[in-house]
């Protein structure tokens, strides 16, 4: 999800129930109910980190399949995840049957494919047209192998909390605020515009800390820190330039709250009027949810979610189910990764966790526009329809193979810096710049 190497908070983000699954198949078309050829107990042991919403389906799995005992791993963050990978890939040892990659870090896992199943052979080319094509791309390598099933993807809208909109005189009502940020033209500008204008009226933060939003406008542009054709594309980048020069203004002016990323003070800053403002790919929506609560409040507190993004179409984050070739059960975990990414366990996890699906179908299915906890959460918000409006236009941008470091400890730092006041954005940038050459350009 880049879910950039997120979603510590997995313990805090309260699982709605999901409904009964409606189980289709046998394991070469992709359902559930086949475990191979025999009936031997077996059990399949799965690596997931943040919220990914599949407890509760290892369950109906496991009722499902009598002979199939699932052990299941979460680890807090995507970074920590990817780590765990490497260290377990490098070792040659102890990777799971079914191992979650998150978009970020793919491109690693792209350098090693082959030590990844060709889900082809478990009839991954019969259910390929599932998910959005643009997905299954991602997860296909340079010889054609299918190595991944798409689980979520991340389109992006604006969390706000409408009481601290009421109070600096803002617009509370999502469609009005929407066409306040400009609708389909909202631009980071006016973003920032607003943002000073609510800092000048109430001397509060606008949104919680610059790192999040720096990961979507990179996010939103065709190329991020690589190009297409895998190339770094970093230094003299005149579109990353002028974003960073936005943050860095927006930082300098008082709009950030220094918040520490995946910490709010165990949720406190989500109910203290701390920041008004939060970014917000689907399952992000989880994440707010689950800190609020976790601080001991409710949607009394008036977090609302509305229908627009600066600068347009944004993605950030989602995931893939693999199977490792050390495997002793490619078969059934094949069949296990791909019912729990067919459309009924989408709906089931979008419902649990706020992760919009990445397959087609569930898109439009009564559990992701209608009713739900999240919804009730975020002022009765049809959350799966924002979302699906947010989705149209989202292009999956390529993501390098050291895309999450970059993210993390080449910017990390210098977005620190510009939030603490340390840095002013050209010595920030160049500071960048230098970690830039020691951590990816010279390693």
């Amino acid at each position: 999800m880049n879910s950039r190497n997120l979603r510590r908070i997995a313990i805090l983000t309260a699982a709605a129930s999901t409904s009964a699954l409606v189980l289709a198949g046998c394991a070469g078309g992709g359902g559930g109910s086949s475990s191979g050829d025999s009936n031997e107990p077996i059990t399949l042991t799965v690596t997931t980190f943040g919220t990914m919403g599949f407890d509760d389906l290892y369950k109906q799995y496991e009722t499902d399949n009598p002979n199939i005992t699932i052990k299941a791993t979460n680890i807090d963050t995507g970074g920590n995840a990817q780590t765990d990978w490497q260290t377990k890939q490098a070792a040659g040892s102890g990777l799971p049957d079914v191992q979650a990659v998150e978009e970020g870090w793919l491109s690693k896992v792209m350098l090693v494919s082959d030590s990844f199943v060709d889900l082809k052979d478990y009839g991954a080319n019969d259910i390929k047209d599932r998910w959005v094509d643009w997905k299954v791309k991602q997860a296909t390598d340079s010889k054609g192998r299918i190595i991944g099933y798409g689980t979520d993807i991340g389109p992006e809208g604006l969390c706000y909390n409408s009481k601290l909109f009421a109070a600096a005189g803002l617009p509370t009502d999502r469609e009005a605020v929407a066409e306040y940020f400009g609708g389909d033209n909202a631009t980071w500008d006016k973003f920032f515009e607003i943002g000073k204008a609510y800092h000048d009226k109430t001397g509060k933060a606008w949104y919680d800390q610059s790192g999040f939003v720096w990961n979507s406008m990179v996010n939103q542009l065709p190329e991020g820190y690589y190009k297409a054709d895998g190339t770094l594309n970093v230094k003299d980048n005149a579109d990353l330039k002028a974003r960073w020069d936005l943050l860095a203004q927006g930082a300098a002016d008082g709009l950030s709250s220094n918040q520490t990323q995946w910490d709010w003070g165990k949720g406190k800053a989500f109910t203290d009027g701390s920041f008004a403002t939060f970014v917000c790919p689907g399952w992000m929506l989880g994440v707010v949810k689950g800190q609020v609560e976790a601080a001991g409040g409710s949607t009394a507190d008036g977090w609302d979610f509305a229908n627009v993004f600066p600068g347009g179409a944004a993605n950030w984050g989602g995931s893939f189910l693999t199977v490792p070739t050390t495997s002793k059960h490619p078969k059934e975990a094949a069949a296990l990764a791909a019912w729990l990414t067919d459309k009924e366990s989408q709906v089931a996890t979008f419902a649990a966790a706020g992760t919009f699906p990445s397959v087609t179908a569930a898109q439009t299915d009564p559990g992701v526009t209608g009713q739900n906890d999240l919804t009730k959460f975020f002022n009765e918000a049809p959350i799966g329809e924002i979302l699906g409006k947010r989705a149209v236009g989202v292009v999956a941008q390529y993501k390098g193979p050291d895309d999450a470091t970059i993210q993390e400890q080449v910017f990390g730092p210098s977005i620190q810096q510009l939030d603490s006041g340390k840095a002013d954005g050209e010595t920030a940038w160049n500071n960048a710049m230098t970690l830039l050459d020691q951590l990816v350009v010279n390693k």
